[in-house]
């Protein structure tokens, strides 16, 4: 079982940039490691994922070209650079662990696959 905890939420102004990160503890070189995120009212949605042994990432189509994915193995740290942060970009930001067979943008992007996730950490992006 791996255990995540994220970190690095905050208030942004439009066009700025904030790090996510995510420590996982335990084993995990059969994980894959994404990130969601859930605005009040709507449902959660993914963000990116990646292979944490062979990384592989995959991206929504609202992240790719700002954001990028990213890990230390040597921390087991998950990071998350988001740049030219937007007002819709406000949520709750999770990060999520599962081990699954296959790697794919379908499988990657689909929260039912991650069995752990972390308790978010809110951004919120001012216009």
């Amino acid at each position: 079982q791996v255990q995540v905890v994220e970190s690095g939420g905050g208030l942004v102004q439009d066009g700025d940039s904030l790090r996510l990160a995510c420590i996982l503890t335990g084993h995990t070189d059969e994980y894959k490691a994404a990130w969601f995120r859930q605005a009040p009212g709507s449902e959660r949605e993914f963000v990116a994922a990646l292979h944490w042994n062979h990384r592989l990432p995959y991206y929504a189509r609202s992240s790719e070209g700002r954001f990028t994915i990213s890990r230390d193995k040597a921390k087991n740290t998950l990071y998350l650079q988001m740049n030219s942060l937007k007002p819709e970009d406000t949520a709750v930001y999770y990060c999520a662990a599962g081990t699954f067979q296959y790697w794919n943008r379908g499988t990657a992007g689909d929260p039912t696959n991650y069995s752990n996730w972390g308790q978010g950490t809110q951004i919120t992006v001012s216009s």
